[in-house]
């Protein structure tokens, strides 16, 4: 890949939310907002490889988006009255359309985050659209971070932002009497986006950095709307705590490092500090919910010196208070690897086989289900396990882990007959 196709990608994958936001709010339209990003996109393509990456590609992208937005305008001669003001707010580079603000704050991402949670669209719709939208991934990925077919997304996706537009949902944050309403999905949203750059289902690259920035910068933004809310920081305790172990997350040669094989040392204390203050800001409210318990579990991890000396036992109990907070079965295949560490493999495979039905398209229960059966000696199941989940990954990190760990488990076995 050329330098000038690398840094096109990486604009296009770090700044894709802000310029969507930002079209957003100055055409009010999402369909012409992804259009003009994507042609703003092929112009780029096309023209820096011969004129150079500008000083402020993002800027350049934004400029060039409005443009081809105002051109389509022009050309179907329709809404001239919209397109007089957008003329002009991009000739004096400013937006003149008015957007109604009942909060002090002002962050474009946000607005959106808030716009696609609306309640008036179904909580999946609400979701999904949110990471299409900020997040800038493809229907492929949020299908599969929603355990969904790729058509049925896309449906999805088509009727919410018909939704928007037929309803005429405003783009805004809401007043503060309205914002409890919709807080549940703004957090469900920015963890989601946290967790598609902590573990990115596809492309080169296991972890997504603009995307993990991303996220807790708007669980920041979050939490100066609605300091109070305990449930905010717990998210962001989260999100930090997690975001902690990037730098041991990924060995030198590229490949994937599992938790327990990670060198501790290279985790950043100031993010495991600043992560435990907030979540002990947010326990005092005493009012628990399940990202506080999640913030929890990982600050065991974080306070862990080695693996040996990190408490299974409450980890396991913990899970077991999130599974009636938040019944899901990906909730029950993280109790059930807690469960497994303290109190053997066998029963947390219990566990896994449960609800290995429910998980089958989700590519982590079938690689935890194989170290399970691996670490009781069922060599054939766990290598069928392992192939399963070779099968369902597209991230090339994680493939090149899977067939690590299958190899080496296939000398163990070898050995052990």
């Amino acid at each position: 890949m050329s330098n000038t196709s690398a840094v096109t990608e990486r604009v296009f994958r770090e700044e894709y939310g802000r310029v969507f936001a930002t079209l957003v709010r100055v055409f009010g339209d999402f369909d012409v907002a992804e259009e003009a990003i994507q042609d703003a996109f092929l112009v780029a393509i096309d023209r820096w490889p011969d004129s150079g990456v500008p000083p402020n590609p993002a800027a350049w992208i934004t400029t060039t988006a409005k443009r081809k937005a105002i051109d389509g305008y022009r050309r179907e001669r329709v809404r001239a009255e919209k397109y007089a003001v957008l003329a002009g707010a991009s000739s004096n580079g400013h937006q003149e359309i008015d957007i109604l603000e009942d909060s002090s704050l002002q962050d474009d991402r946000l607005r959106l985050i808030f716009t696609c949670c609306h309640p008036a669209l179904a909580i999946e719709a609400q979701l999904a659209l949110t990471l299409r939208t900020l997040g800038g991934l493809n229907t492929r990925e949020i299908a599969r971070a929603f355990l969904v077919a790729e058509a049925t997304m896309a449906q999805r996706l088509v009727r919410a932002k018909r939704k928007i537009r037929v309803a005429g949902i405003p783009y805004r944050v809401p007043p503060d009497d309205l914002l409890p309403e919709r807080l549940a999905a703004v957090l469900a949203v920015i963890y989601l986006i946290f967790n598609e750059g902590y573990s990115a289902s596809e492309g080169d690259d296991l972890i997504r950095h603009d995307l993990c920035a991303e996220a807790i910068r708007l669980g920041r933004v979050l939490i100066a709307l609605m300091p109070d809310e305990p449930e905010s920081r717990g998210l962001l305790a989260l999100m930090l705590l997690h975001d902690s172990r990037r730098d041991a997350r990924i060995s030198s040669s590229g490949e994937p490092m599992l938790l327990e094989d990670q060198d501790r040392l290279l985790w950043d204390r100031s993010q495991i500090d600043e992560g435990l203050r907030q979540l002990t800001f947010a326990e005092r409210r005493r009012r628990p919910g399940q990202y506080q318990i999640q913030a929890a579990i990982a600050g065991e991890h974080a306070q862990s010196g080695t693996p040996d000396q990190t408490d299974w036992p409450r980890i396991a109990m913990l899970y077991g208070l999130l599974t009636k907070l938040n019944p899901s079965p990906v909730v029950e295949l993280n109790r059930a690897v807690a469960v497994a560490m303290a109190m053997g493999p066998e029963y947390g495979l219990e566990i896994i086989d449960s609800i290995r039905d429910e998980l089958d398209p989700y590519r982590w229960m079938h690689s935890t289900r194989a170290e399970l059966l691996r670490k009781l000696g069922r060599y054939d199941e766990a290598r069928e396990a392992f192939l399963h989940a070779l099968e369902l990954a597209e991230n090339a990190a994680e493939r090149s882990l899977l067939n690590k760990r299958l190899h080496e488990m296939e000398g163990t076995s070898r050995g052990a007959r």
